[in-house]
Formats: structure tokens, C-alpha cells, sequence
């Protein structure tokens, strides 16, 4: 059966590993293997000392993007690997654009944008205006097309998505206390 594009949904993976130098390059092989795109990174320590987290995220059916989270799971250095839609985590992205500030001035509809979207200047000056957005990849687009609309962008980026899970049990303590567990058993 041939996967079409509504087939597809935007899966967030939690990746948990030890910081070792070249997992990056083993979890992204695993989507390259499977021909699928990444659409955001973040790597950052995670809660749990020695531990990383990368979040990731990736447009994909469930067969396929359950397929990728074992074949993440099974990299050595992998401690545990789980994929999620967006209502099972909350979710948090930042952007930064520099936009022209002789453009900000003479059009009051941009400065409104801003406002409205609860983004903020950081800096103007005579040449540029630097503006922060944190919030949901959609209110981001929509600031992005407003700003875009004004033909006012100069740079534009924005971070992966951070997220952490709704769960009132953290599956990755859990894991790691079965763990210890075991190897406590297994040395008496």
C-alpha cells in the first residue's frame, strides 16, 4: 500500500542517549535509511545526569515512524526512544527575526503584529530591528507571514521544537530505575 501525503502526520520522537560523540549521526541515519525528512532538531541535556535528549520531528504515518523509533532503540547508546502527537506533549519553539527598521517605521501594521503576537524588540537601531518570538510553530508562521507580507525580513530563524510530555509517569525514570533495579539484582 503507497503512503500518501494525508497519510502523514507531524510525530515529535524523544530520544534519550548517554553523550557520546556520533550518536547524532546514528539516530539521523536511521531516517535517511527510510527516507524521511527531518523537519526539527534540538539536542540539550536532559534532566537526568549524563543523559542528552533529542527531540525530533518528522512528518510520517505510524507504521513507519513506530519502524524508526526501534531502530533508534536498539543503537547502543540509546537509553530509551518514544514518538508522540502534538496533544500528548506541550510544546515550545523561538524565533529570532531582524527585520528592516526603516520598513517598521513606516508601516504602524507591523509593529501591531508584534504586539499582538506577543513577540518583542530586542534591539533597533537606525539600520535593523531585532524581534523574539517564543510560542507554537503556528503562531511563529504567522508572525513570519505578516513580517514577509511587509517584504521587511533580512534574516529569519527559528529553533527546533523543545517539548516535554502531558504524562504524569516519566517513562524515561521509570526505565532507568527498572534498570538499576536489574543490575542491583544482578550483582548480589
Amino acid at each position: 500500500m503507497k503512503i500518501t501525503e494525508m497519510d502523514k502526520k507531524l510525530y515529535t520522537l524523544l530520544v534519550y542517549s548517554e553523550n557520546i560523540a556520533g550518536i547524532l549521526n546514528q539516530i539521523t541515519a536511521v531516517f535517511t535509511r527510510r527516507q524521511v525528512n527531518i523537519e526539527s532538531l534540538n539536542v540539550s541535556a536532559s534532566s537526568i545526569k549524563n543523559i542528552h535528549k533529542y527531540t525530533i520531528t518528522a512528518w510520517s504515518d505510524e507504521e513507519q515512524i513506530k519502524k524508526i523509533t526501534k531502530a533508534i532503540e536498539k543503537k547502543i547508546d540509546v537509553v530509551k526512544a518514544q514518538y508522540y502527537t502534538d496533544d500528548e506533549l506541550f510544546i515550545y519553539e523561538v524565533a529570532l527575526f531582524k527585520i528592516a527598521t526603516p520598513t517598521l517605521l513606516a508601516n504602524p501594521e507591523i509593529s501591531r503584529a508584534i504586539r499582538h503576537l506577543d513577540a518583542r524588540m530586542l534591539e533597533v537601531n537606525p539600520t535593523y530591528t531585532t524581534v523574539l518570538m517564543g510560542g507554537v510553530t503556528e503562531d511563529i508562521a504567522t508572525l513570519f507571514k505578516k513580517l514577509n507580507e511587509a517584504n521587511c525580513i533580512l534574516q529569519y530563524t527559528r529553533t527546533g521544537k523543545i517539548a516535554v510530555t502531558r504524562s504524569k509517569e516519566e517513562t524515561i525514570t521509570d526505565f532507568l530505575d527498572e534498570q538499576q533495579n536489574i543490575e542491583a539484582g544482578s550483582s548480589d
